[in-house]
């Protein structure tokens, strides 16, 4: 299972987010995990190279494919671009655990 933390501001702006695990494992092979691996592994990369190319905003990545650890963090003030980028990530991957859930996808939210 694929466990995403989104770290949400007092003013409930995201400001990072934090996945690891994968959507299966081998000895417990399920149809669809590719699916549900595929689409989040492409909307998280496409939203941090967003913010990387269309933004100068600030932040730290940090990934580890063998264990599906990803972690994604501002670390300047967030532009209205990078806000919207991060929104249509956290939309799209809500979207994926509403269409799939367990025991591909959970979500949580913290606040930081």
């Amino acid at each position: 299972m694929i466990r995403v933390t989104v770290f949400v501001d007092s003013e409930q702006h995201y400001t990072g987010i934090q996945m690891l695990g994968h959507a299966g494992s081998a000895d417990d092979h399920q149809e669809g995990q590719e699916i549900v691996c595929a689409a989040v592994s492409a909307l998280t990369f496409n939203m941090a190279n967003s913010v990387e190319q269309f933004t100068g905003d600030s932040f730290e990545v940090d990934q580890e494919e063998k264990t599906g650890a990803f972690s994604f963090r501002f670390t300047s003030e967030i532009s209205s671009g990078s806000q919207l980028l991060i929104n249509s990530l956290v939309f799209g991957l809500q979207d994926i655990e509403e269409e799939y859930g367990e025991p591909y996808i959970k979500i949580r939210f913290k606040e930081v």
